[in-house]
């Protein structure tokens, strides 16, 4: 199994911070470096997908960077593409969600262990999917390359009828805004 960062969305509520999102200081490292973190610990091979034009911060030896499609600007380009280049099943985690850490990867994988027949197994927080911390089996590309590109991407997963690991919210949620960066700084900071 491959560990995709989705790390390609523009980060356009992250006004202010002069850096690209994946860049930006959170805890004494950038925000990406605390999911691609997880992703190293539980797969054997890690990438980080984004657009071309997207600035990272030096990865880690190892770690590769796959430039998915400038359009169309939505997470399911990412999946797909890390899909398609994989050639395998992808365990997927945007670079937004500092929270995501080893256990939480490490239950998605183990769910997908048990239920080899899903295509995807997908976190779920207080009955919400959230399609961007998932294992996707190759075998779903077909149906997510066919998928309608405008439509919200928690329905086109739910169209493939995903096995639910629940999840804390606290371990889903993505970092998108400056008041949301001050907190999660607070948090990952741990105790002063």
């Amino acid at each position: 199994m491959v560990g995709a960062l989705l790390a390609g969305g523009m980060g356009s509520r992250m006004v202010g911070q002069g850096v690209s999102k994946p860049s930006v200081p959170l805890a004494g490292r950038p925000m990406i470096g605390w999911p691609l973190r997880a992703l190293e610990v539980v797969c054997p091979r890690v990438a980080v997908v984004c657009k071309a034009a997207t600035e990272l911060p030096a990865l880690p030896p190892g770690v590769e960077r796959w430039n998915e499609p400038d359009e169309p600007r939505h997470p399911l380009t990412g999946i797909v593409f890390a899909l398609e280049r994989a050639r395998a099943d992808v365990l997927v985690c945007a670079a937004d969600m500092p929270f995501a850490d080893a256990g939480a990867l490490r239950e998605l994988i183990a769910a997908a262990d048990l239920a080899r027949s899903a295509v995807a197994v997908v976190a779920d927080a207080g009955g919400r999917l959230e399609p961007a911390l998932a294992v996707y089996r190759h075998g779903a590309l077909r149906q997510l390359s066919g998928a309608v590109t405008g439509e919200p991407l928690t329905r086109t997963v739910e169209s493939l009828e995903p096995v639910r690991v629940s999840l804390a919210s606290e371990v889903v949620r993505s970092v998108n805004t400056p008041a949301q960066l001050a907190d999660a700084a607070t948090e990952l900071a741990g105790p002063a």
